[in-house]
């Protein structure tokens, strides 16, 4: 406390004892009044020091006051011109007024009178935001924004910004490295051979490891752990994941070819957290087909690499049975079982669906499948029409409204020739259900129905009628197949590996060969898969529009104001793949709802799958295809070269 503040508090005192002493002097005087007198001069003598001590308190009060107000005035003064914050006042019409120091320093000439984004050109013409981050001169400032002042304070965090980069470079991530099909090709090879191959993998490994500062170890003959950070993920996203080309082609070498599958986690902190991102991302890169990578990070987000080559036919039909018989107890604790395609459905959806429901009568349940009739493939109509035409089956579809009033707690739903939620016939009758079995054929997508208690993704096989066609024969009850039965599902072959010409390996052909042994009619497929001369004209007018884009990308756009058809758009980018120099294809057209459909084939040399997840859609590897809303044909064209563009770019994220 200052010494005139001390001061003024014994004062108060002072003038207290002081009155006292005044009432008793008065007191005194009435009864003694020499004394008295006395008294009254000893006080005024009293009196004059006190006013004089009063007057020496209020200058000393006032130096105080002059000199703390100096004093601050300095300091704020000094805050505004010498510490290292920028300080901006501008305008109602966004121009400079006035800016402190430290803003001069950052230009070479001067700020005031300039519009605000003389500052940067990052600064936003609406200054709506409170604060926000801005670069200047290579460096980060912080800026918070006093909007009722027209104030700007600028925060440097160039410090901050580079400690939080080398945070985020120092993260750890976890990837898990698979030799996608090391038992299916090691199986019966001599023991030297299968070391020597081993021996290549595991020296391509090292290597790698080495190059990128990755600490990997074997866990298994063909499982690795592999912990790095975010700088080592960044330079392997750069050069695009050349292990899994280098095993491949090594291992060629020695007339076989292992191939790789990586799933790293990435974004969490948490080790435990990160070890399930990783096998969740292996899951579904296998689930893809293999010879990939995915990238899976803790908030959902998936980039995937790779992906060159087709998905490798396994040589056993262990899961097979496994699954079937699994399958079977499932179908045996539940009261009925209902079956569920894609929406739009095409022959493989139709024929695996019968096939489902073959399964569920051999172990004497009832079953059903899910058609919207207001949804429907011009491809399955010649299908549907012998379908009709057979009473009993025919009385077993029924649309989704039907479905809801069969459910029950102990339902059964198998959803087949799709994994997506958002694609099947009816997305609220999947949610309402609590036993779902997937079976699909295709890539696996992040998109994918949770929570299924048992999913069978074979990415190999042809189709799903296949898959569905060998559950069949493991059935400990042979379900029995009539010609058109057999005959749905062969047609979902045919039609999948257009005639057996792709995608198209020896199980296929067992498969057939079994359905045809029941009475599959090859003559019915034929007719069923006949087309009208009217849309055979309008598909050759469609390719004959195609042009080569980008070194063997063909591109056929139709006519902005006609509407085309799904398979007929399809079948166009089948017809521009036979075209010499052309390794793939891309149709675009616009659907009878107005959605824009983008058709695409490859030989296998270009993953059209990446290409359309790009797009919002998926497939596989040399068949996909996407469908594009509130966007006209032109906009699609463009928006499909830019994807091509970052495909070659070696961009095969999702």
């Amino acid at each position: 406390m200052p010494n005139f503040l001390l001061k003024r508090w014994h004062g108060y005192h002072v003038i207290a004892l002081f009155s006292i002493a005044v009432f008793f002097t008065g007191i005194l005087t009435y009864f003694q009044w020499k004394i008295g007198i006395l008294g009254f001069i000893s006080l005024a003598i009293v009196f004059y020091f006190m006013m004089k001590a009063k007057k020496q308190f209020a200058e000393e009060l006032s130096n105080y006051i002059s000199t703390l107000t100096y004093r601050i005035n300095k300091a704020g003064e000094k805050a505004v011109t010498s510490l290292p914050i920028g300080i901006v006042l501008y305008n109602k019409n966004n121009h400079i007024q006035w800016v402190n120091p430290y803003i001069s320093s950052l230009y070479d000439e001067e700020c005031i009178g300039k519009p605000i984004q003389f500052i940067s050109d990052e600064l936003p013409d609406d200054l709506e935001e409170e604060q926000f981050l801005l670069s200047i001169e290579e460096k980060n400032f912080r800026i918070i924004h006093e909007k009722n002042e027209r104030l700007l304070y600028f925060f440097n965090v160039t410090e901050e910004q580079e400690i939080k980069e080398l945070f985020e470079r120092d993260k750890t991530d976890i990837g898990i490295v698979y030799l996608d099909n090391y038992d299916e090709v090691t199986q019966g090879m001599e023991d030297q051979l299968r070391s020597r191959l081993l021996t290549k993998v595991t020296d391509r490994l090292n290597q790698w490891s080495q190059k990128y500062n990755i600490l990997l170890k074997r866990t298994s003959s063909d499982r690795f752990i592999a912990i790095f950070n975010e700088e080592a993920l960044e330079q392997l996203e750069e050069d695009r994941f050349t292990i899994l080309d280098e095993v491949r082609e090594a291992t060629a070498k020695e007339q076989v070819a292992l191939t790789l599958s990586i799933g790293i986690g990435s974004g969490e902190s948490n080790l435990r957290e990160l070890g399930k991102l990783s096998q969740s991302s292996l899951d579904l890169a296998l689930g893809r087909g293999g010879d990939q990578v995915a990238i899976k990070q803790s908030n959902g987000k998936v980039r995937f690499y790779g992906g060159k080559s087709n998905a490798i036919e396994k040589r056993t039909r262990v899961r097979a049975r496994v699954i079937s018989h699994a399958i079977r107890d499932f179908i045996s604790e539940s009261d009925k079982v209902i079956v569920m395609g894609h929406k739009n459905p095409d022959m493989d959806a139709i024929g695996a669906a019968i096939g489902m429901l073959k399964i569920a009568e051999a172990n004497g349940k009832t079953g059903f499948i899910v058609l919207d009739p207001n949804d429907m493939n011009q491809s399955v109509s010649k299908l549907l029409e012998e379908i009709k035409n057979h009473n009993e089956l025919w009385a077993q579809f029924i649309s989704p409204e039907e479905a809801y009033e069969e459910s029950t707690e102990d339902t059964l739903l198998v959803v087949v020739d799709t994994h997506k939620p958002s694609l099947v016939v009816d997305p609220s009758l999947l949610s309402n259900m609590d036993r779902v079995i997937v079976i699909d054929h295709h890539r696996r997508s992040e998109e994918f129905i949770k929570e299924a208690v048992l999913v069978y993704m074979e990415p190999y096989a042809s189709s799903t009628a296949e898959l569905i066609t060998e559950m069949l024969q493991y059935q400990p009850n042979h379900p029995k197949l009539d010609v058109l039965e057999s005959t749905a599902l062969l047609s979902g072959i045919i039609v999948d590996t257009k005639s057996f010409a792709i995608r198209t390996g020896t199980r296929t052909f067992d498969a057939a060969s079994y359905l045809k042994s029941k009475g599959a009619d090859t003559t019915l497929v034929q007719k069923l898969m006949k087309e009208d001369l009217n849309q055979y004209v309008k598909r050759s007018k469609l390719i004959e529009r195609a042009y080569i884009y980008s070194g063997g990308m063909a591109i056929a756009k139709g006519e902005s104001d006609e509407t085309y058809g799904q398979l007929l758009i399809a079948q166009a980018a089948d017809t521009l793949l036979t075209m010499n120099d052309v390794i793939a294809s891309f149709v675009i057209s616009k659907l009878s709802d107005d959605r824009i459909s983008i058709s695409s084939r490859s030989l296998g040399d270009v993953n059209v799958q990446v290409i359309m997840e790009k797009l919002g859609g998926g497939g596989h590897l040399t068949n996909a295809a996407t469908q594009l809303e509130d966007i006209d044909i032109e906009e699609a064209e463009d928006l499909l070269k830019d994807k091509i563009d970052d495909y070659f770019k070696g961009g095969q994220s999702s």
